[in-house]
Parts: structure tokens; C-alpha cells; sequence
């Protein structure tokens, strides 16, 4: 081969190595942005998805059905738990399952004077719209063979098929028969210590006097306290809307809006490979 050509074809290629090494750099700086953002938003969903190990809290407010259609509810109370429970099985870990494994006579079986006629739940608050809710509007109705009995009543969650957790307890209430207008409400806004997820619910019903288990429903009574879409208020977070703001400057070099800084960021980065493409040939038609 001809010492020219072969000269000639060495510098073409060290010209290639030279453009292929910075093509490359470009993409990695250009890629840069996209990766840290990537890991940015996948260790966010990775923290938000763990269990939490602090405390639960909640707000609660309870009346009869009666009283709260006159636009009478209960003063909020606030109301702290310990950490959610996750693991295990769902039976043995209800006040009602502590009775029967304590020093007491009381017995998991039902006393058969008090049932629960029905129970309903609407869940409301969801600011992010992502189907997921922290308050919980829980409705039931429990009647007696008695013509009136002082009761007052527990209720559970249990977050993806795991230990019932209690998150609320009301005050005595009165039971009349089987009327309907004893039925209660219980209204709870989740704040904190709830990770998003599926949630079954569990009332448990206790004689006023002496603690006296006496009657529950749950999820395999009736669908409707099963799969509960819920998470705390601090996992619900508002979508934010956000807007274009023009700045006007009537001086020289007045400051550039973020939008705008951003705008020519991209736009930098968009143009820098056919600036690259050009400065290549640009220095292979001079040498």
C-alpha cells in the first residue's frame, strides 16, 4: 500500500476514534439528567412502599346515624397507635382472641343475643386521584334480642392480609333491639403510619358492663369491609399544577425565568450532536 494512502487512512481513523469518543461523552452528559431523575423517583417509591416502624395516627369522630343527619358528629379526637403490624396470620390478634387466651372465661363464640345486621364503608380524600383514600366512613348497624344494652364497639385493619390492627374504639352507645336508629358512624382520617395498599376492616362488639365479647363482622361477612383502597394523608399528596410565568424585564440583563432556563437547557443538548456532527467535519476537511 502506498505510504500516503496508508497515512491518509491512519488519520482518518484516529479523526473517527476522536468524533466517536466525544459522540459518546455527549450521550452520557446528555443521559446524566435522565438517570439521576430515574433513581431520584425510584428511591421515592421505594421508601414510600416500605412498612412504616414509627407510630400510627389517626383522627376520629363518632355518633349515631340519627344524630349526624341532624348535623350533629362527635368532637375529633386524635387518637395514636402503635406501628402497623404486617406479618402473621389475622386470628389471635383482636381483643376479642385475647379474651379466650387470657386468665378470663369469656370465649371467642358470639353471645347469639347481638348480631351485626349490616355494615358499609365509603372512603373520601383522595387529593392525587391516584384511587388510593385516608378517610374512612364506616356505617353499621348491630341489633339484640334485648329491648336496650350498652355496647360500644372495635374496629381493625389489616393491611394487605396481614395482623389486625385496631385503629379505633367508640364510646358506649345504646343498642335498642332491632331498630335502625341505633346505627352508628365512625369517621377516622388516616395521618400517619398507613402505606398505600389494600385493607380489610373488622368490628368487634363488647358489652359496656363488663367487656363481654359479643358479636363481629368483617371482611367474610360482607365484601364491603374487604380490599379498602387506603393510605395516610402524608402519602396523599395534591397534584400541583404549575404554570408558566413570563418575566419581563424593562432593564438591561434582567434575570431568565426558571421555565425558560430549562427551555434553553434542552434545547442546548438537543443541537449539541449535530454541532458535534459538524466540528467533525469541519476538522476532517481541513486536515
Amino acid at each position: 500500500m502506498n505510504p500516503q494512502n496508508q497515512d491518509a487512512l491512519t488519520e482518518d481513523g484516529q479523526m473517527k476514534t476522536t468524533c466517536g469518543t466525544r459522540s459518546r461523552t455527549l450521550q452520557l452528559i446528555m443521559g446524566l439528567p435522565f438517570l439521576l431523575a430515574t433513581a431520584g423517583f425510584t428511591g421515592a417509591a421505594l421508601a414510600d412502599d416500605m412498612v412504616p416502624t414509627t407510630e400510627r395516627v389517626s383522627v376520629t369522630r363518632q355518633s349515631t346515624a340519627a344524630d349526624r343527619d341532624r348535623g350533629i358528629l362527635g368532637k375529633p379526637v386524635e387518637e395514636a397507635y402503635g406501628a402497623l403490624t404486617v406479618n402473621g396470620q389475622k386470628s389471635g390478634t383482636t381483643r376479642a382472641s385475647k379474651q379466650s387466651s387470657g386468665t378470663t372465661s369469656f370465649g371467642l363464640a358470639p353471645n347469639t343475643d347481638f348480631w351485626f345486621y349490616d355494615a358499609d364503608v365509603d372512603l373520601y380524600f383522595d387529593r392525587d386521584a391516584d384511587g388510593y383514600f385516608y378517610g374512612i366512613d364506616l356505617w353499621f348497624d348491630a341489633d339484640t334480642y334485648y329491648s336496650a344494652a350498652d355496647v360500644y364497639a372495635v374496629v381493625y385493619l389489616s393491611y394487605e392480609g396481614g395482623q389486625w390492627n385496631e385503629y379505633a374504639s367508640t364510646d358506649d352507645f345504646t343498642l335498642y333491639g332491632a331498630s335502625s336508629d341505633d346505627d352508628y358512624i365512625i369517621e377516622t382520617d388516616l395521618i400517619s403510619g398507613y402505606p398505600t395498599g389494600s385493607y380489610d376492616l373488622l368490628i368487634e362488639l363488647f358489652d359496656a358492663f363488663d367487656g363481654t365479647f359479643l358479636a363481629s363482622i368483617g371482611p367474610g361477612d360482607t365484601s364491603e369491609l374487604s380490599q379498602l383502597t387506603l393510605e395516610d394523608s402524608g402519602r396523599d399528596a395534591p397534584i400541583v399544577v404549575v404554570r408558566e410565568v413570563i418575566v419581563r424585564s424593562s432593564g438591561g440583563g434582567g434575570a431568565t425565568g426558571l421555565l425558560m432556563l430549562i427551555l434553553l437547557v434542552v434545547a442546548a443538548l438537543g443541537t449539541a450532536p449535530l454541532l458535534l456532527r459538524q466540528t467533525c467535519r469541519l476538522e476532517a476537511r481541513d486536515e
